[in-house]
């Protein structure tokens, strides 16, 4: 029989994307699998259940019967208990699971016998691009970002010449220079504003210049060995966070529009940006904390709000930014997805090498244990 897959509708609060779209069912039908897909699954991205059924899928009213024989699972989130407690033992299970703070969706997939992936667990290496979920989320973050921050503004974004005289440019300051304020960088260009950007990790000196923004960071020792061979930044001293600050905080008086963007994966987010600081901005200035939901970069943001300080500057703490572009989310993530189930079929078999370096990194649970070290620990 063909590997049945299974897609269920997402039921976290303010989720919008999905873990398949139409053209990903026609791919995956493709690797010899059926799929099956819950109704109402892809509404939040514009995607009617027709669609999916047009593709190939088989449209089932609940979960139950969707997950009733599924050898694989995909998902945006997590499943919830109730999806857990459905699934058949030694089912596959591949989703964003933000396993590091979800400790017990977790601990119900071990108890489950299931055999967990972490899409977020993905190795950046050439060969993982293609299913690299970080990088394609955060580039839709980046840009939503700064679309948020030009609807929270009062003023626009480029130089306007008029015979009233001239506008000026807005002022951004892009916070942590990975995927998603790179993408935030480019868009706020693109709108004809003034950017500036600042990152720990010294590669990003000349991205950050070759998209026409300033480079702003104490260059010193520190800052010279402030990155991991995987590509991401280490955490930094005090006394390197206390000379960024001096530097950092005199610029963010200056700003209009501050994007922060910092995340380390498994622990809090960093503040970078402190409750003085927001309190020295100009009235009407706009904070975007990409990273509130891992605790923030902003003083005194709070996830899912807009917080309007006593001087008037609004901290923006919205998640899942992706979320807010759903359709195109949806239709990236879907790929990364297929992309990964690519490596574990073959002519319609599930072939599970959990050698394999991709699959190895990504595996959470499995046979009834918690086997991804960074988690056990």
């Amino acid at each position: 029989m063909a590997v049945a897959i299974a897609v269920t509708r997402e039921r976290r609060e303010g989720e919008t994307r999905c873990a398949v779209t139409p053209e990903t069912v026609k791919k995956l039908i493709a690797l010899g699998a059926t799929v099956s897909v819950e109704a109402g699954t892809g509404l939040g991205s514009s995607i009617p259940d027709a669609d999916y059924a047009e593709a190939g899928a088989a449209v089932k009213p609940d979960t139950r019967a969707v997950l009733d024989g599924a050898d694989i699972v995909l998902k945006v989130r997590g499943p919830t208990a109730q999806e857990t407690a459905a699934l058949k033992p030694g089912a596959i299970v591949i989703a964003m699971l933000d396993a590091y703070r979800e400790k017990d969706t977790v601990e119900a997939l071990k108890g489950a016998n299931a055999t967990a992936f972490a899409m977020e667990f993905v190795p950046r290496i050439t060969r993982a691009q293609v299913m690299d979920v970080l990088s394609s989320q955060a580039n839709l973050a980046g840009y939503r970002a700064v679309i948020e921050a030009a609807y929270a503004f009062g003023k626009g974004f480029p130089m306007m010449m008029t015979a009233a005289g001239t506008v000026a440019p807005a002022k951004v300051f892009v916070m942590g220079v990975g995927v998603a304020g790179l993408q935030a960088i480019a868009t706020a260009r693109r709108l004809g504003a003034v950017v500036t950007a600042t990152d720990v990790r010294p590669a990003t000196k000349e991205q950050v210049e070759s998209l026409g923004a300033k480079f702003l960071a104490v260059e010193d020792e520190e800052f010279k060995n402030a990155q991991t061979a995987g590509g991401y930044a280490k955490p930094m001293s005090p006394e390197y966070q206390a000379k960024q600050a001096v530097l950092t905080g005199e610029h963010i008086r200056k700003q209009d529009i501050v994007i922060t963007t910092a995340l380390i994966p498994g622990r809090a987010a960093p503040v970078l940006v402190s409750a003085e600081q927001v309190a020295s901005m100009k009235p009407g200035s706009v904070l975007i904390d990409l990273a509130v939901e891992a605790g923030g970069n902003v003083a005194g943001a709070k996830a899912g709000e807009v917080v309007t300080t006593a001087g008037g500057v609004s901290i923006v703490g919205y998640t899942n930014l992706p979320g807010r572009i759903a359709a195109d989310a949806s239709a990236l993530y879907a790929r990364n997805l297929t992309a990964f189930v690519g490596l574990m079929l073959n002519d319609g078999v599930v072939t599970l090498d959990l050698e394999d370096e991709i699959l190895k990194a990504a595996v959470v649970t499995h046979g009834g244990a918690v086997v991804h070290e960074g988690v056990k620990g």
